[in-house]
């Protein structure tokens, strides 16, 4: 949710953009081959473009994904560029867009952000700049946005875009869940159904996330469900790390664990070191997330990465 282009932590508390790449290309070597910027909302951050331009350049990095809450993408660039296409032009091959609502008032009492229009603005941005795959993303809010679900899959339906409706996680706060707000994947599945018939699943496609995909009866758009809460099987194919703004890894995004690799890698630790640094941290990857389990976020989503 940017207000204002800011800097929200004291610059020495966060990775430069060359220490971020020194792990990336530490990462690559063993075995990385994908990387996804994220955020908060990491098009905030002065000089990204610059930052993402150089990753491509790093053996072993194959494909590069964004998420972003579409605000900025529109946004002109001294190039005379969009921010999208730039995007696209330094290596970026894949967005996830957020977009919980086609209304309005709705959207601002969800963010707290009058954005609305630039986010749709953002989304056109992103089409015209010919990303390999878009993909936007719905977060299920019982009271909120149950109406939204059709207009929903009719908009990405206009756009040829995919759509995925995703199961609200307590990662903020533990008490963001309750039976008043929370709406479960099959609950959206069945009103999508009532509408549209039978949802045809579409087991062998994949992206790089826990997605289901299902193909819409009679025409040629594909939805995705993401159940993290409700699917007891969801973590079985996770490979996914998580490297914070201020340098923490984290195996997963439902536990609490996280490894300060900022420390070692500014004391002077060699490739070697931060090597098993990650192998380490691998090794700490939970079987299963804690969102079910009384889960204690110790920081919000937002100074995560989605």
């Amino acid at each position: 949710m940017p207000q204002e282009l800011q800097e929200w932590l004291p610059r020495e508390e966060i990775l430069t953009f060359e220490e971020t790449l020194r792990l990336i290309r530490i990462a690559a070597e063993l075995g990385v081959s994908k990387v996804r910027i994220t955020g908060g909302e990491p098009l905030t951050r002065r000089d990204v473009l610059d930052f993402i331009r150089q990753i491509p350049g790093i053996p072993g990095i194959g494909s590069i994904g964004l998420s972003t809450n579409g605000t900025l993408l529109a946004r002109g660039i001294p190039s005379g560029e969009t921010m999208a296409s730039a995007l696209r032009g330094g290596g970026v091959r894949s967005v996830n867009i957020s977009l919980d609502t086609l209304d309005p008032a709705t959207y601002s009492q969800i963010t707290g952000r009058d954005f609305h229009e630039q986010v749709l603005r953002g989304i056109d941005a992103a089409i015209a700049a010919d990303f390999e795959q878009i993909k936007l993303n719905t977060v299920l809010m019982r009271g909120r946005n149950e109406d939204q679900l059709i207009p929903l899959i009719e908009f990405a339906a206009s756009r040829g875009l995919i759509l995925r409706f995703i199961e609200m996680m307590p990662v903020s706060t533990t008490e963001v869940l309750d039976d008043k707000n929370f709406m479960p994947v099959r609950e959206a599945k069945r009103i999508i159904e009532s509408r549209y018939g039978v949802l045809i699943p579409e087991a062998e496609f994949r992206t790089n996330g826990p997605a289901t995909y299902y193909q819409i009866p009679g025409r040629p758009q594909r939805i995705g469900f993401i159940g993290a809460m409700t699917n007891l099987h969801f973590c079985e194919s996770c490979n996914k790390l998580r490297l914070t703004c201020d340098g923490k890894l984290r195996p997963c995004l439902g536990s609490y664990l996280e490894f300060d690799i900022m420390k070692p890698l500014r004391a002077g630790a060699s490739d070697a070191e931060l090597k098993q640094f990650f192998l380490d941290v691998v090794d700490r990857k939970p079987e299963q997330h804690d969102f079910r389990n009384n889960y204690q976020p110790n920081r919000r989503m937002i100074a995560i990465g989605g």
